[in-house]
């Protein structure tokens, strides 16, 4: 999202039709407009009045308004019709002041105020006007970061979380403390370890970045019995979701280059490969409602006025059934700052000011501006604003905050958390052996850092501490004055309570005061004095050193790694509101460790590199950068993508596959080049093009995998396939990720994981021209971490 302090919300139909906002007048690209603002509405405070819904008798029978004299409240029209018969009747001067974030309403025509604003990234959060808490609602259940909730791979709790956030959202909403719109998920792909709001989204995968998105939209979205609606424009919505930030943004201020100067260079295969990837996915998978542009350039265009990404792909191809909204002061960043064209609408007071002159003036046709406002009307027509919600119209305050939402949190956590080492097995501590801890770090007794940003105000904390004292007896020390660490004179007292305990847990990491929106990194390594509290500590401990580290990003531990006297490690990451609770089950074994890292930690030095501007996924031999991500990056890793260990052990047999995918081509389907590598062979007929292919049951192939646990403890397992494009095809991904399960084994039994994949999604490949090509050939088909493999031969014939 964007600066919390304004917003800049837009919808776009998609044509380039306002060249505005400044407070003068200006020319741009050619067209000289007079700019002279419209004065700025009083400021509204946050809303809390409710009403059940627009079109209720006695509500317009208050107003003095007779309702049956609004087309726009007969619900048996089409929202189509009845959204044109609503902007039909509004002045102009009414349309612009509709077109914010907050909508001011038309009295006249019975039309309440909306606020758009309200967001709900892992838990209905108070970032945004459109939702706050009070004595009525003090709180809401409060899950992981995000990067830590992908870290369960498990797509039904990824889904589960969206609707217990909907509920919450939409009992808060009948209460007058929410809204109904939600600008998230964040699905921008992690290019990059230094990025600062890596805590956001969901790794460095884009399928799986796609696959996070398209579960959690539809928890937040779907109404039970709509999923599959003939007419995707009327699908009833339970609360509308928004993926953000379209495209290639993931820069938010290195070095002083910051998010709204900056111009992504982006070569079309990656833009396709990995960028766009996860929003195809979440608008055509998870029918997401909204799309929110983002700051940035892209070759040159700003993203949230490109024709090409907004028009052309997201309302063309991808057929969005929805609006579009910009990034915080986006359009005020485009006259100001990159010197184009804005677009639809705007949140803010830009398109509220300048609007109505710029149509006065003939520069923009008020058609266009109806186009938006159709889009937005009809998605809350979708969403109950004008008719009610009957399945939703029951949710209160019991609602919220239930017992059995805060479980799931809980849960949530338990199932991302990773452990990184356990030597000699130390793990799970024995509650009967070891009684006395110590419980040291900066985030030992860690609450408000737990969850992260766009949060609101958690049901409840059980920090670190908390949960550790309810095991057995705790002595605590910071170590450090905050996550900065500059005070070397705290690290004494932490020695001493290590010197008598029977285990030290040691909990550190960053915070946002070191990764966040607007705040990238500059290196990978722990912040201040906290990898010397962490050795001096160990190197004094009288019983096993446990470290614990809170992060979203990657740190490299590779001196913890490597000392013997650190004998566990757990990356938890920001775990929400009960991440106490979820780290003091793993640590005494209540609960079996199965997440996997989504995203690579990389050794420190990878920083030094390459800077952070640079977009390459790929290697840049003449520069010297290396590649990015699991997918080009064949360096030293501290851990790589998807590693995880557990307390007990698992082994894979692969009990069917399929071994070759026989393509019959038609005359219309061609035989397309690939680029090779110098003396690789190069086959009669080396690709065809995915467009040109139906891509139905005929290119499916099916993997089964037999997963025991050959180890004493019951726990989960996240299986995961790749596939391997055939030797030598140059400058293509190592390995990508085509699917994935978690499954639960008990000890000493065994669970049968089926994966269904396409041949044109699992097995393509997008060429340096951006055409996505089907390679023929030997792929190769890896589970885990490619021990058990087998090849896949793709043969093209006419």
């Amino acid at each position: 999202m964007a600066k919390i302090s304004r917003l800049s919300l837009l919808t776009c139909h998609l044509s380039l039709f306002l060249a505005f906002l400044s407070t003068s007048t200006t020319t741009t690209r050619g067209v000289s407009l007079d700019l002279s603002p419209y004065p700025s509405p009083s400021p509204v405070p946050k809303i809390k009045s409710n009403f059940t819904y627009v079109c209720d008798p006695l509500r317009f029978a208050d107003l003095g308004l007779d309702m049956a004299t609004f087309s726009y409240c007969d619900s048996s029209l089409p929202y189509t019709v009845r959204a044109k018969d609503l902007v039909d009747q509004m002045t102009l001067t009414e349309k612009v002041h509709q077109i914010g974030n907050l909508a001011y309403g038309v009295p006249r025509i019975g039309l309440p105020k909306y606020e758009w604003w309200s967001e709900a990234l892992h838990g209905v959060s108070d970032v945004g006007p459109g939702t706050h808490f009070d004595d009525l609602v003090p709180g809401a259940t409060s899950f992981p970061a995000v990067i830590l909730t992908t870290a369960s791979f498990n797509e039904s709790l990824w889904k589960n979380i969206g609707q217990v956030v909907s509920t919450e959202a939409r009992a808060m909403y009948n209460l007058g403390r929410a809204g109904l719109t939600y600008w998230s998920p964040n699905i921008n792909v992690v290019r990059d370890p230094r990025w600062g709001r890596i805590t956001e989204t969901s790794g460095e995968d884009p399928y799986i970045v796609g696959t996070y998105a398209t579960n959690y939209v539809r928890g937040l979205q779907d109404v039970e019995g709509h999923k599959n609606a003939k007419d995707l424009n009327s699908r009833p919505l339970k609360v509308s979701a928004c993926c953000k930030h379209y495209a290639a943004y993931d820069v938010d201020n290195w070095l002083g280059v910051d998010r709204f100067h900056f111009d992504a260079r982006v070569t079309e295969q990656d833009m396709l490969e990995t960028f766009l990837r996860p929003f195809q996915m979440c608008v055509k998978d998870g029918d997401v409602s909204s799309v929110m542009c983002s700051y940035n350039r892209v070759n040159g265009i700003p993203t949230c006025a490109d024709p090409k990404l907004l028009k052309d792909t997201i309302r063309g191809e991808w057929d969005l059934h929805g609006y579009i909204v910009s990034d915080c002061d986006s359009i005020e960043v485009i006259v100001k700052d990159h010197k184009w064209l804005g677009m639809d609408l705007d949140c803010g007071v830009y398109y509220t000011n300048f609007t109505e002159n710029a149509v006065m003036q003939g520069k923009v046709r008020e058609n266009e501006i109806d186009k938006s406002l159709n889009y937005l009307y009809i998605v809350l027509m979708r969403l109950g604003f004008f008719d009610g919600s009957p399945s939703f119209m029951s949710l209160g305050k019991e609602d919220v905050c239930t017992d059995e939402h805060i479980e799931l949190a809980t849960e949530a956590a338990r199932e991302g958390i990773v452990l990184l080492k356990n030597a000699n097995e130390t793990l799970p501590l024995s509650s009967d052996k070891f009684k006395n801890l110590a419980v040291v770090g900066p985030h030992a007794n860690a609450t408000n850092i737990m969850i992260g940003n766009y949060a609101g105000i958690p049901c409840k904390y059980t920090s670190p501490l908390d949960a550790f004292s309810a095991i057995g007896g705790v002595t605590y020390a910071t170590g450090c004055d905050d996550v900065l660490c500059k005070n070397e004179s705290l690290i004494f007292p932490a020695m001493q309570v290590a010197k008598n305990a029977d285990a030290t847990i040691l909990v550190v990491g960053l915070d946002l005061s070191i990764e966040a929106e607007s705040m990238d990194r500059v290196d990978l390594l722990l912040p201040g004095n906290q990898t010397q509290l962490i050795n001096q500590v160990a190197a004094v401990a009288k019983g096993p050193v446990i470290l614990v580290i809170m992060s979203a990003g990657g740190v490299d531990i590779s001196f913890a790694k490597s000392n013997p006297k650190i004998q566990a490690i757990l990356w938890a990451g920001y775990p929400g509101e009960e991440g106490g609770h979820a780290i003091a089950d793993i640590v005494f074994g209540k609960y079996n460790p199965g997440g996997r890292l989504p995203i690579t930690w990389y050794e420190a030095d990878y920083a030094n590199q390459l800077p952070m501007t640079s977009m390459p996924l790929r290697s840049v031999e003449h520069l010297g950068y290396p590649g990015r991500t699991y997918k080009f990056f064949n360096g030293v890793t501290v851990y790589p993508f998807g590693y995880g260990l557990s307390y007990t052990n698992f082994t894979y047999q692969i009990t069917s596959s399929q071994r070759s995918l026989n393509v019959k081509l038609d005359k219309y389907q061609h035989c397309r080049d690939l680029t090779f590598e110098d003396g690789a062979y190069r086959p009669a007929c080396p690709a065809v093009l995915v467009n040109d292919m139906s891509c139905n049951e005929e290119f499916e192939f099916e993997v089964e995998v037999e997963v025991q646990n050959v180890g004493s403890k019951d726990g989960d397992e996240v299986i995961m396939v790749y596939s391997k494009p055939p030797t030598g095809i140059a400058r293509t991904h190592a390995k990508q990720v085509i699917g994935f399960q978690r499954v639960f084994v008990p000890a000493g039994g065994s669970k049968m994981a089926k994966f269904t994949l396409n041949g044109c999604k699992s097995l393509s490949v997008v060429e340096n021209n951006g055409y996505t090509l089907l390679p023929s050939g030997g792929h190769t088909i890896m589970v885990g971490d490619g021990a058990i493999s087998f090849p896949l031969h793709v043969n093209f014939r006419y």
